[in-house]
């Protein structure tokens, strides 16, 4: 009799057992799905990870209720893949798979599983694929990094790609696309941020046509399970344009994966499980099918960098704009002196107003940056000083206007703003900090005839949402785009002559050891938005912290000397890209108990690892949903061997978790931690 291991789209790390019915037994492969029964009542959509006739030392085998099909619908390498991230996350194969596969092919129930089989072979039917457009030539800078990137890849699987905003990086890869496709190779596009492939997607749909594939969260499971089902067929796509998520997807033959932005913390996926880098797993499933990555950006990450400079990547750069165009003049604004002199109108210098209004009045676009969401970081009594804060997390409430409610940007409960103050019942409330509702409003008293479009968390929900804000503007139906970080990745909009950095502060002092290399990347790649095809654009950076040397470097676009003064210190202190980090949290509903757990594991892990665990801290948010939080950060060398970390990691998460003391704990690791 057969019998097979299965992974269960659950975060358990073992494996589960099941007898085959003799009527599956021919059919049945590794990769394969299965319907399968588990613990007394519940069913499950499964994956087949090993077939073998071994008889477990258990009694009451269960059998396996459907086999949903004989052709595996996770390919071999796809399963190494998984193994390999698992590994090197430290999480489970449940983890993995639940991130891994579109919601339409892991349901758990069976007439659920059957219905969507059907819409997903009714929507495969896309007609045959075109010839690929014929392509608009490159520039001559262009074209000699275009040459030195194919030398470098003969002797560098991967190369960066070190080009100033709007130099034509994308012109490039899409040059390197059809010269892989035309050697029948398949292409992965990675992007950042959803909203930026509304913009992309447009250009390489004019070259690319049906040879292309979307694939993000926004899209509808019947859709992304359509795009992994054409993957798996005879005529998949031959470029995959998408997030962190499609490095999923099955390949068959692939030539080439292009990381656009590759400094971006959006390839981090935080919460839940796996907390993987997209970047970084790109680089480990490139070398899986002996394919080559090509890492693009302005503002190169300090690793990938470093990466570079030390010889293991291939280094091309690019330093003419498109059209010869200059980079944006920026022009500091201190906000302290403008503030004592009551040059300020609101969140806005007199300088910026009025570059604004001559920007206006010649019809040209502006864009707005401050890095939070809602109208005021919170309200406070104006009496006696009361905060509300969230009940179930460690964190002030954020004002949102529009809704006239109080919301928690961690686990997004929504409270009644008081009428009045619980503490000593006035009702004089003040609201305090400064978010996108609240600079959307004063642009408009200060700008009564512009019209506004606002692109934050609040505002692009949908996936439409996303693609009607970028197309609007985009299309001068508006004249002021007001954002978060949002409007800092990639977007390219020809109109825009005015950028304004409404508070450089805020990023700059986040307690975080690259707050300065997150700084320069956001405020430089934001920057980059203005005159980026007819005129060269101007910044106006609001800081109280005019004179310090990141606000300088940011002015010069001295990348060079941000990194290389950022560097000491990271060498001194122990961190990436000279160690590896790993941090591991503890979560209690029992601030006490979790307080003694977190200090018992921490001395266990000092037994083997020394001095390099640090800890246990409380972070900056300490409790969220209810649960108290504590973190310790282990310093690893890169010489050490991450499968034996993960032994000792996991056999002492085991030894906390056999406590009695310790039920209710979870303990997760974040490798890499952004």
């Amino acid at each position: 009799m057969k019998y097979v291991d299965v992974i269960l789209p659950l975060p358990l790390h073992d494996t589960f057992t099941y007898a085959v019915p003799p009527e599956m037994e021919e059919g049945i492969k590794r990769g394969c799905r299965v319907v399968v029964p588990f613990g007394a009542k519940k069913i499950y959509t499964a994956i087949v990870i090993r077939v073998h006739d071994v008889r477990p030392d258990f009694d009451n085998i269960k059998p396996i209720k459907e086999l949903l099909e004989t052709t595996p619908v996770v390919t071999e390498r796809q399963l190494q893949f998984w193994e390999w991230i698992a590994k090197y996350y430290i999480c489970s194969m449940g983890d993995v798979y639940k991130a891994a596969l579109p919601a339409g092919l892991k349901p758990k129930d069976k007439d659920a599983i059957r219905e969507k089989n059907k819409r997903r072979r009714l929507s495969l039917n896309n007609g045959t694929l075109s010839d690929i457009s014929i392509l608009s030539p490159l520039s001559d800078a262009q074209n000699k990094a275009y040459g030195e990137i194919i030398d470098s890849f003969d002797s560098h699987p991967t190369t960066l790609l070190h080009g100033v905003t709007s130099s034509g990086k994308t012109e490039i890869y899409i040059h390197l696309i059809d010269k892989y496709i035309k050697e029948g190779k398949q292409v992965l596009y990675l992007l950042p941020e959803i909203a930026l492939t509304t913009q992309i997607t447009d250009r390489l749909e004019r070259v690319f046509s049906d040879h292309m594939g979307v694939y993000h969260s926004k899209f509808t499971d019947a859709q992304r399970v359509a795009v992994y089902q054409k993957q798996l067929s005879d005529e998949p796509f031959q470029l995959i344009l998408g997030v962190r998520s499609s490095i999923f997807l099955p390949f068959n033959n692939l030539g080439l994966i292009i990381v656009d932005e590759e400094h971006e913390t959006s390839y981090k996926q935080q919460d839940p499980a796996p907390r993987y880098h997209a970047r970084n797993a790109a680089l480990v499933l490139a070398n899986m099918y002996g394919a080559k990555t090509l890492l693009g950006t302005a503002t190169p990450s300090f690793e990938v960098y470093h990466a570079a400079r030390k010889g293991r990547y291939g280094y091309v750069q690019l330093t003419q704009r498109y059209k010869d165009i200059q980079l944006p003049e920026i022009q500091i604004v201190d906000m302290k002196e403008a503030r004592s002199k009551r040059k300020m109108k609101g969140a806005f210098s007199f300088e910026l107003i009025d570059a604004i209004q001559d920007a206006l009045e010649r019809k040209e676009q502006v864009i707005l940056f401050q890095n939070r969401r809602g109208y005021s970081n919170f309200i406070e009594c104006k009496n006696c000083g009361w905060v509300p804060r969230c009940e179930h997390c460690d964190v002030s409430l954020t004002y949102h206007k529009k809704t006239n409610q109080l919301t928690c940007h961690y686990c997004g409960y929504t409270y009644r703003l008081p009428d009045k103050c619980p503490a000593c019942e006035e009702k004089n409330f003040a609201s305090k900090g400064l978010g996108t509702e609240k600079v959307e409003d004063q642009i408009r008293d200060i700008f009564p005839e512009a019209t506004t479009l606002r692109m934050d968390l609040d505002t692009t929900r949908s996936r439409t949402s996303y693609e009607n804000i970028i197309n609007d503007f985009a299309e001068h139906k508006a004249d002021i785009l007001i954002g978060t970080q949002m409007v800092t990745k990639g977007l390219d909009f020809d109109n825009v002559s005015i950028v304004g950095i409404l508070d450089a502060d805020h990023l700059l002092h986040q307690p975080d050891f690259r707050s300065y290399e997150r700084t320069f990347h956001t405020l430089s790649q934001v920057a980059g938005r203005a005159g980026r095809k007819h005129r060269q654009g101007k910044v106006f950076l609001q800081t109280r912290n005019a004179d310090s040397d990141i606000i300088q470097q940011i002015v010069n676009n001295d990348y060079w000397g941000m990194f290389f003064q950022q560097m000491t210190e990271r060498k001194d202190f122990h961190y990436p890209p000279f160690y590896r980090l790993i941090d591991v949290y503890l979560r209690h509903r029992d601030n006490q108990l979790l307080g003694h757990l977190a200090d018992d594991m921490a001395d266990r892990l000092r037994q083997v690892f020394g001095a390099r665990v640090l800890g246990p801290d409380c972070p900056p948010v300490s409790r969220i949903q209810s649960l108290y939080i504590r973190k310790i950060m282990i310093k690893i060398e890169h010489s050490a061997s991450i499968e034996k970390v993960r032994d000792v990691l996991t056999t002492i998460q085991l030894q906390m978790l056999e406590q009695t003391v310790a039920h209710g704990l979870t303990i997760h690791y974040d490798v890499d931690p952004m």
